[in-house]
């Protein structure tokens, strides 16, 4: 199968207008206004990667990039809304209200370059090499990407078999992939990500070296790797990227303890909690609900955290103390992995938390569990639970019909049972409440 040649000067494929389908009726102004604005000014302006990919395969993208000749300084001076960021790679942000437009200078392929810098393992460290756009197609990841829209003529520009690979559904990489993994390793969850999400196939050459290279994942920031699980599990194929993960033996450089559960006795159980789980993200997305990272990492931890509770409590820890040291503990071991901002941390152990209060469905402090500010995360989460036969489906049947009730049936649903309220404990009013406030705190 024809891998393409990293070459420059290995000329280009000119698409005219005529023989594609992208049209800038389908491009976002904003986009449109930093295209035409950088080639007024005499730069080249080009729309590339998942933009161009998204637009012939009738996608909307959810992002438009572009590519120019311009430096990040240049661009700066033509656009007041702009701001550069980036030590890695220096982009050129542009923004129009909530809408941001990268802008990147074409990037060159010399290897000598004085500001370029590798790790020992081949990661690129900094990359701020700038050349033509024949030096640039061959920075890209992928052909599928590697395609470039040019505002001058309307014409698409491929330099590799990306068209070709388009109509076959495959996903290649460009040039040497045992290369391009040790130049960045998340380029081996990227290719998952773009599988899962496009529903293509990965070109025998480009997957065969990730079980070999993939434990060079663990060498990324953890701030990095939380970010691209966000990319992978809440764009609306978290299913198949988890599948795709646990495939190819990338999963357990993302979440080790979840993947060591996978791989023990009672796996099949906990591949079935999360991929329900997930299964619901990916409904949300579709229907356009908001998702959180709190609820998407208590999903993929949870298996670990109930077995570390459960070990806890087997040595005598009350149900609190062993949620609570489960949870710190996981979570732990998960920062160095994928960095969970305490944003999102904190909410996620709230969650599991919770869980044991649904048990209780009596008092006051039952009742004021609705007034939780995670209570509605917490009750999907026990819904979750109950469709994996962790807990009975009668008690989330309960909390999803009382949340129905008026403020007056809500009352006597939460109230005391009469045997409780008519036979007083021994010690009188003011023992048993002591008694209640220990059954509370040791979380009967």
């Amino acid at each position: 199968m024809y891998t393409p040649d990293p070459k420059p000067g290995h000329g280009p494929r000119i698409i005219p207008r005529s023989e594609h389908t992208v049209s800038r009726v389908d491009v976002s102004n904003s986009a449109l206004k930093v295209l035409y604005r950088l080639k007024n000014s005499g730069y080249s302006a080009y729309l590339v990667g998942g933009a161009v990919r998204d637009l012939l395969l009738g996608i909307h993208p959810k992002d438009f990039d572009i590519v120019t000749d311009a430096h990040p300084q240049q661009v700066r001076k033509l656009f007041g809304n702009c701001r550069l960021i980036g030590r890695r790679f220096r982009l050129a942000h542009v923004r129009f209200g909530r809408e941001i437009i990268e802008v990147a200078t074409f990037r060159g392929t010399s290897d000598g370059a004085d500001d370029r810098e590798h790790s020992d393992s081949g990661r690129i460290l900094r990359d701020n090499v700038y050349g033509s756009l024949d030096e640039d197609i061959w920075r890209r990841d992928f052909t599928v990407n590697a395609l470039y829209y040019n505002v001058a003529d309307f014409s698409v520009v491929d330099y590799t078999t990306g068209l070709e690979d388009m109509r076959s559904r495959t996903l290649r990489m460009i040039g040497d992939p045992d290369t391009r993994y040790r130049e960045d390793p998340v380029r081996m969850l990227r290719v998952l990500r773009f599988a899962a999400k496009l529903g293509f196939d990965i070109a025998p050459e480009t997957a065969g070296p990730i079980a070999r290279l993939r434990e060079y994942v663990g060498d990324v920031p953890p701030a990095r790797l939380f970010e691209e699980v966000l990319k992978l599990f809440q764009a609306g194929h978290a299913v198949r990227s988890f599948q795709l993960l646990d495939e190819f033996g990338l999963l357990g450089q993302l979440f080790p303890a979840t993947n060591a559960l996978l791989e023990g006795a009672g796996g099949g159980a906990v591949r079935r909690f999360i991929e329900l789980g997930l299964g619901g993200t990916d409904r949300r997305v579709a229907e356009d609900k908001p998702i959180t990272p709190a609820f998407l990492f208590a999903i993929l931890l949870w298996p670990a955290v109930s077995r570390s509770a459960a070990a806890l409590k087997a040595s005598g820890a009350s149900d609190y103390e062993a949620m609570a040291e489960a949870s710190a503990g996981i979570a732990a071991q998960q920062q160095h992995r994928t960095a969970l901002p305490k944003r999102f941390g904190v909410p996620m152990k709230e969650i599991f938390g919770l869980q044991r209060r649904f048990d209780n469905r009596r008092g006051a402090r039952a009742a004021r569990l609705m007034q939780h500010r995670q209570f509605r995360a917490a009750y999907d989460f026990l819904l979750l639970r109950s469709r994996c036969g962790e807990v009975e489906m009668e008690l989330a049947d309960w909390w999803t019909h009382v949340q129905t009730l008026t403020t007056e049936e809500r009352e006597q649903a939460f109230s005391p049972s009469k045997r409780r309220r008519g036979k007083r404990r021994r010690g009188g009013r003011r023992g048993g409440a002591r008694k209640r406030l220990s059954a509370d705190a040791s979380g009967s």
